[in-house]
């Protein structure tokens, strides 16, 4: 068991929700914060979607009424000193962009409690990236989630060399608490585990799609049918939502560039986010696709 009992989640966003909610649904006392009342408004109807999702999918505990349980442990702020005034744990999942990060941690140091341990979510960035910002890098380190935390449930836990190991041990402990699969890393890995293998595979598909060398669906048909794989990579993509890859190949050097304004041109600016907006690489408004 580990001494954290109340832990905030920076930014409700897709996967920062489902953190948030699976954190509530594993007992915890869990704040949300994002930028004002209109986006957390939204992030409610997202939590109550998710509390629908684990029953449809028959999580373990939901049965005994741990969704309907897990709303009422959060609670909502737009304030970030409020957000954090009691947290044991902060974890950011705000969008990719360093700068962002990097000033959103320099504000966190500031308000946050001295125990408070902060994790970020970043799933291409370094920790080491970062640690400076936070005022406290002997207690930060990476705490990375896996999109559809209930079904996919692996947290890669990785430290900078001014982590203190003992918070490295405390965050593997809690990631095992909140249902995951702690997936400890030895040294600092751009893209940890997962984004390592998974990103140049999306990207990849991106290439093709881009380049018209085959239709969306034609390019997961073939990674399905060959591999025996349930969902191919761009429809990965519409689950994980286009803006995610768009923000990492904004950032990622000037031979992604093309890819990133491809992404924005034909899906993006065209309101084609993925499954949470009902349209991405796929239509899912009428055909179920």
């Amino acid at each position: 068991m580990t001494d954290i009992t109340h832990v905030t989640v920076l930014g409700t966003g897709v996967l920062g929700s489902q953190i948030a909610f699976q954190t509530a649904y594993s007992g915890f006392a869990v704040t949300a914060y994002d930028i004002s009342d209109e986006v957390l408004e939204k992030a409610r109807q997202r939590f109550a979607g998710l509390a629908d999702t684990y029953r449809v999918d028959g999580v373990a505990g939901d049965a005994e009424g741990k969704a309907v349980a897990a709303l009422d442990r959060v609670r909502y702020s737009a304030d970030l000193a409020d957000a954090v005034k009691d947290a044991d744990l902060v974890i950011e999942a705000i969008p990719e962009i360093l700068s962002l990060k990097q000033e959103t941690y320099e504000k966190l140091g500031k308000v946050a409690p001295e125990k408070t341990i902060f994790a970020t979510n970043s799933s291409t960035l370094l920790p080491s990236d970062l640690k400076d910002f936070t005022g406290r890098p002997e207690k930060f380190l990476a705490l990375h989630f896996a999109n559809q935390v209930w079904k996919y449930n692996t947290a890669e836990v990785m430290g900078t060399a001014d982590t203190d190991p003992a918070v490295f041990d405390e965050i593997v402990a809690f990631a095992g608490e909140i249902g995951m699969v702690p997936i400890p890393i030895h040294k600092e890995k751009a893209g940890y585990v997962l984004n390592s293998l998974l990103v140049p595979f999306l990207n990849a598909s991106y290439a093709l799609a881009a380049g018209g060398y085959a239709e969306p669906k034609d390019i997961d048909n073939v990674w399905r049918i060959a591999t025996g794989a349930p969902l191919g990579p761009l429809q990965i993509t519409d689950i994980i939502g286009l803006t995610t890859p768009y923000n990492i190949l904004s950032n990622a050097g000037p031979e992604a560039k093309p890819l990133a304004e491809w992404l924005k041109a034909t899906y993006i600016d065209q309101g084609k986010l993925g499954i949470a907006t009902g349209h991405g690489f796929y239509d899912y408004t009428n055909t179920g696709e």
